[in-house]
């Protein structure tokens, strides 16, 4: 019975189902956030919306009757777990936040789209790399927040008055949103040498150390891409193997057979 059940769970189509559910569940979320949908057919959408969360439930139970401790040992069903169960959680007073991040079970498409899957695992393999990456991006800012303070806060206290004002704003600035007419040209208006310092800094951060997280993150997800490709390579030997090797025995049988 647990390796039918096993056997199930891995199959194709049942994924396809889980996958198809998730996505008609997050369709229902979205549905219950407009009145006017809610006051017609309220009853029908959260009638549907816990028959897919029962659905949900099924296919963890099945999966911890099937794997038992094995289960915990994969992070993508850990994951899963912890998605359904904050749904489990009864919606009271103090607990009414939690009814919004029920749209959380949509994220379970991760767990069960293999190209989402891979682009998470690529992301978390760049954490790493990206922990050095950050941290030159805060010893960056905070040197221009301290400039920027001492340069331009007198005369403009609501963008660079104070370290945290002097960080936002140059934040603003990195993401090019309304640096130029927003930020940098009513300064320079004052300061008309200000743009040799936000100039070099849009260089820096904008068009340097953001390129160089996006660079960290394309390698790690062409490395997962790498080592699934060669996983499937030897799996595929190995089954190419295996079924020779039982020709070869054949072959042998027949011919011991004929001798004989």
């Amino acid at each position: 019975m647990k390796n039918r059940v096993e056997s199930f769970l891995e199959t194709p189509s049942f994924g396809n189902f889980i996958m198809a559910v998730i996505i008609f569940n997050a369709i229902l979320l979205g549905m219950e956030t407009s009145a006017a949908i809610m006051s017609r057919a309220g009853g029908i959408i959260l009638f549907l919306d816990r028959l897919c969360l029962a659905i949900f439930v099924v296919e963890i139970a099945a999966k911890l009757f099937a794997y038992r401790f094995r289960f915990f040992r994969d992070g993508w069903n850990i994951f899963d777990f912890v998605i359904v169960g904050i749904s489990l959680v009864p919606v009271t007073q103090g607990f009414s936040a939690l009814r919004a991040l029920r749209i959380l079970r949509v994220l379970r498409l991760v767990s069960t789209a293999p190209r989402l899957r891979r682009v998470v695992e690529g992301f978390v393999n760049a954490l790493p790399g990206m922990g050095s990456v950050f941290l030159l991006m805060a010893l960056i800012f905070y040197i221009g927040a301290v400039i920027a303070t001492k340069l331009f806060g007198m005369n403009f206290p609501e963008w660079f008055g104070t370290l945290g004002r002097s960080g936002y704003s140059l934040f603003q600035i990195m993401t090019l949103e309304s640096w130029s007419m927003g930020i940098v040209r009513p300064v320079m208006e004052v300061y008309p040498l200000a743009w040799m310092f936000f100039v070099p800094f849009i260089m820096v951060t904008t068009f340097a150390v953001v390129n160089l997280l996006v660079g960290l993150i394309v390698n790690s997800m062409q490395d997962a891409h790498h080592e699934e490709t060669n996983a499937e390579t030897d799996a595929y030997r190995v089954e190419v193997a295996d079924r020779l090797l039982a020709i070869e025995k054949r072959m042998d049988a027949l011919l011991e057979q004929r001798n004989k």
